[in-house]
């Protein structure tokens, strides 16, 4: 029977093989320091231990410019989006009407006045309530496009 580990490896013990592996680990650290930044916070305890890890107040600052750089996106693509929509809608529903019942052209208005609605509730920063009601006014279009 052959072995094909190397010849340092061979009759070597787990807590030799420990010590060598937490020696290249503690290496390849002093090498690259900047490795540990991203570390999470969290990480920094122990499971075991009830310590809670320090939060620094840089550290918090870039926490909240995070969640409020996340929440400027989140209306602006809200807004953004409604608009969109609705611009959509509205460009259908002038195309449609002329030459086809009624319905197909209301049907694309409002559920372009639905898409304003959910715009201007984005720019509020009712994001979640401006995604369902883009959803409906989505919906609403695909009903007039289903009657076309």
């Amino acid at each position: 029977m052959s072995n094909n580990a190397p010849a340092s490896v061979v009759g070597e013990g787990p807590i030799k093989a420990d010590q060598r592996k937490l020696a290249v680990v503690d290496m390849v650290r002093r090498r690259f320091p900047q490795v540990g930044v991203l570390r999470s916070p969290a990480m920094t305890a122990h499971a075991e231990s009830d310590a809670e890890p320090e939060i620094t107040d840089v550290e918090a600052a870039d926490d909240d410019e995070d969640l409020f750089e996340d929440a400027r996106r989140a209306r602006w693509t809200a807004t953004v989006t409604g608009a969109l929509l609705a611009l959509m809608g509205l460009t259908a529903s002038l195309m449609r009407l002329s030459g086809v019942r009624a319905l197909v052209p209301v049907a694309y208005g409002s559920g372009a006045a639905v898409c304003v609605a959910a715009s201007a509730l984005g720019a509020r920063g009712r994001t979640r309530w401006a995604l369902w009601l883009m959803i409906l006014g989505t919906m609403v279009m695909a009903l007039g496009d289903q009657f076309d």
